[in-house]
């Protein structure tokens, strides 16, 4: 038999949702026609949108979804009293906790007359004439002004109302009733500058950008009311935020996984002939362009980006992960376009936008070093050298370091004969079998190569998102900062490896003034000075696949990272995962909200006795020269 469909809201819903918020725990629940009860937890405050009609522009109940707790509802005649004693019931419930409670309702204008063609925020605060929140109005206030849409700042008006409510409809609560059972109540118009109402064209971009100024202006207020008006003391704004994610999170964050877990850009676009060409390019004596070959595309570009650009970012309710995944869509996007040009000049244009151009500052810093450093140093003598097999062994003891806190860790060592150095691969470590090191550069390369860059990954790989293991986008940057100040952490940044460092910028920067392979040869061997098996492969580096200028950014990620400490930020929580420095903050939010947690691993060094005195040399802005000095163990 077919249940009947309930059109309205019982008082057997109502008791459910109450008995589960007096627990303490999670409500989402469909209402009858259309809406959800979403509330993560016990929280002193409740977002409530309502609209008259199901037509209305879907999009504008999304600007509190999300928030940790908010009803959407039709407000239909037939269900406006259950509603109402719905929120009523819910503020009831959770005031005993708290001792007060705040409802927010929002609504989009219906004024015709708004003028939209500046298309900046525009917003109205009502409240109530007796109120003793004006410190969270304030808050509020301030909060929306912020918004920046199109580069202009919004305009917010607070008016003193008798009803808290939209136009055309009811209140839900008076504010006689707020005052008698111990509520407070405010509303906010927002004016529709996402949405055309004659064409009926959504802006996307715009709706974005208001959405998480918005969202993040209610935690403002809402962690102002907390601290004012109830004995719970949030340690920050972000802390009252969402932390339940919904199914639609994970199906996202698992279909990015499988695109990125599908193919290895890196392999795809590093030449597989290295050895071969350096012998063909000497017998030339100096005065041919090598030719590379590269391995076969493992995929179809255009076929991947159709099933990217499948995935429904769109029902993400979350701003912040919204941004995370979406940023993430479009630096794949880039890849594929990279892999369709590898071999044509196209290629580094596209390596422009994923990894960035030299800027004038960074190519200074990189002459400097060369000029400064000199290149006959001999602190990485070849006369003592472990190959392939001696490091391999040695990373095995770094590996089983790390699964004594994480047993579980199924990281593979690898030799192999078609790559030259060392990389990291989804979490692998990759080792050239023909490579030869320098015993002084051993502990600075396993620093490097597994004490960042696999670390990176298994402490990605123990949190809920696995765009964390994956990396974020432009993630490269800090992490190979991370890998860079680490060889300075074991006493392993010689002055050879800052030269080379310096060097791979140089030819990023001559890749962008339309250089020859050639010419970046000969400026790199004759007028800095490397040797040409040295020149040879940084320009090599530099040319792979068309042009990538990828290699500027461990130069470039070092002085920023050094720039972070020396404004007082801390080192460790750059571990949790392979992260951009663009997104610590969301980081640092998902942190506060309990949806990401602290990384399970920190690089050994961290054990070394001497680790406070060499981050607070970093944090005193110790110079990127005095990072040569090596330390005494």
């Amino acid at each position: 038999m077919v249940k009947p469909k309930i059109n309205t809201i019982t008082d057997q819903f109502i008791k459910v949702v109450c008995s589960r918020l007096a627990d303490n725990k999670q409500v989402r629940r469909s209402l009858p026609t259309w809406g959800r009860v979403h509330i993560d937890r016990q929280l002193p405050f409740l977002c409530i949108y309502r609209r008259k009609e199901t037509t209305e522009n879907s999009l504008s109940d999304g600007l509190i979804t999300g928030e940790a707790s908010y009803i959407t509802a039709i407000d239909k005649r037939t269900q406006h009293k259950q509603l109402s004693n719905l929120v009523k019931r819910i503020a009831a419930t959770l005031k005993e906790n708290f001792g007060s409670f705040l409802i927010v309702e929002v609504w989009v204008s219906t004024d015709k007359n708004t003028e939209n063609s500046s298309y900046h925020g525009n917003f109205k605060i009502f409240r109530t004439k007796e109120t003793d929140i004006s410190p969270t109005v304030e808050a509020l206030e301030r909060s929306l002004k912020k918004i920046k849409i199109r580069k202009k700042k919004s305009s917010v008006e607070v008016l003193v109302s008798s009803k808290i409510a939209p136009q055309n409809l009811p209140a839900l609560i008076s504010p006689s009733e707020t005052k008698q059972l111990g509520y407070h109540i405010i509303g906010i118009e927002v004016s529709p500058i996402y949405f055309d109402e004659e064409t009926k064209k959504v802006f996307p971009i715009i709706y974005r950008n208001l959405k998480k100024g918005f969202t993040r202006a209610l935690q403002n207020s809402f962690f102002e009311f907390t601290r004012n008006n109830t004995p719970f003391r949030p340690p920050n704004y972000q802390s009252l935020g969402r932390r339940s994610l919904v199914k639609a999170v994970w199906d996202v964050d698992a279909q990015l996984a499988e695109i990125n877990n599908g193919f290895d850009f890196l392999l795809q676009v590093s030449p597989v002939n290295i050895y071969s060409a350096w012998s063909t390019f000497k017998r030339n004596h100096y005065e041919k362009t090598p030719s590379f070959i590269y391995r076969p595309l493992t995929i179809d570009p255009s076929l991947a980006k159709r099933k990217l650009f499948q995935i429904p970012l769109e029902r993400i309710e979350d701003p912040t992960l919204t941004q995370l995944f979406r940023e993430q869509q479009m630096e794949l996007d880039r890849k594929f376009t990279m892999l369709s040009d590898r071999g044509s000049s196209r290629f580094k244009y596209g390596s422009f936008q994923l990894y960035g151009t030299v800027d004038d500052s960074l190519l200074e810093i990189a002459k400097k070093l060369l000029s400064d450093i000199s290149p006959r140093s001999r602190d990485e003598s070849k006369s003592n050298t472990v190959n392939a097999e001696a490091f391999a062994d040695r990373a095995k003891q770094e590996l089983d370091y790390f699964r004594e806190k994480l047993p579980d860790i199924n990281t593979k060592i690898i030799i192999r004969n078609d790559i030259t150095g060392l990389m990291v691969s989804h979490g692998n470590l990759l080792i050239g079998s023909r490579i030869n090191i320098p015993e002084t550069r051993v502990e600075a390369l396993i620093a490097h190569e597994v004490g960042t860059h696999v670390l990176t990954f298994l402490n990605g790989k123990h949190q809920p998102l696995k765009q964390l293991y994956i990396g974020l986008s432009g993630y490269d940057e800090l992490q190979e900062g991370l890998a860079v100040l680490s060889e300075y952490m074991v006493g392993g940044l010689t002055g050879t490896r800052l030269r080379l460092l310096a060097a791979r910028v140089v030819a990023a920067y001559l890749l962008g003034e339309e250089t020859s392979f050639i010419d970046v040869f000969r400026e790199l061997n004759k007028t800095y000075g490397f040797e040409r098996s040295t020149a040879f492969n940084i320009t090599s580096r530099t040319f792979r696949s068309g042009g990538m200028t990828k290699d500027a950014i461990y130069l470039r990620g070092l002085v920023k990272l050094l720039e972070y400490l020396k404004s007082g930020e801390e080192l460790e929580p750059l571990f949790i995962g392979k992260i951009s420095a663009a997104h610590i903050a969301m980081v640092k939010e998902l942190q506060w909200r309990k949806v990401l947690h602290s990384p399970p691993l920190i690089p050994s060094y961290f054990n070394d006795t001497t680790i406070s005195k060499e981050l607070n040399d970093l944090k005193n802005g110790l110079s990127l020269t005095n990072l040569i000095k090596r330390r005494t163990k």
